[in-house]
């Protein structure tokens, strides 16, 4: 459990902040922007459940609450030495949830015959902003992946990507099914 009785500690003060298994690290490490990202991609989430229907609102909650758990993940590089404690990672249950959900959601939404623009509804709106949020996530996460001594999980890179999946097609979801998607229409604006 999660104890936050002082809320500034002056620790990082000089551009640094602990990971969660006591690490120091610069503010702009790349571990840190990552997992600063996925927290801005929650932050993105809760502003879509400011207009989102029920259904689409607690599927919302559980994927608000993973970010935390991704979050706790990415700040818990895997080190040389066993920690102390059991970390808390991504598992496969997750992404099989949102792989769930967004068939649930896709089912009554009709295929596209072109892109979709950010648009329609106030809630497809914020979840397009969250969908792109998150695929910087995943982005920085894939990139951290690729730097010698660095590791992420891969089911923390599969959340990633099937949250911006999950994300696109809650827009459409929330623009009536489709209904209200806004669509690209190439060169439309060259004359």
């Amino acid at each position: 459990m999660v104890t936050l009785n002082r809320i500034y500690t002056r620790t990082g003060d000089k551009g640094t902040t602990a990971l969660a298994n006591g690490e120091r690290r610069s503010k702009t490490d790349l571990r840190v922007e990552t997992y600063g990202t996925v927290d801005e991609t929650n932050a993105c989430v809760g502003l879509a459940r400011l207009h989102a229907e029920p259904a689409l609102d607690a599927m919302l909650a559980a994927i608000q609450n993973d970010l935390f758990d991704l979050g706790a993940d990415l700040a818990t590089p895997e080190g040389p030495e066993p920690p102390a404690y059991e970390p808390l990672r991504i598992v496969a249950a997750q992404v099989k949830r949102l792989e769930s959900d967004i068939d649930t959601l896709n089912a009554p939404i009709p295929p596209l015959k072109s892109f979709v623009l950010p648009g329609g509804s106030p809630a497809a709106v914020a979840l397009h902003l969250a969908r792109t949020v998150s695929r910087r996530a995943e982005r920085l996460a894939v990139e951290l992946s690729q730097v010698e001594g660095e590791s992420v999980s891969p089911a923390a890179l599969q959340y990633l990507n099937r949250l911006s999946d999950f994300l696109f097609v809650a827009s459409r979801a929330a623009n009536g099914n489709g209904a209200g998607d806004v669509l690209w229409v190439p060169g439309k604006n060259r004359s």
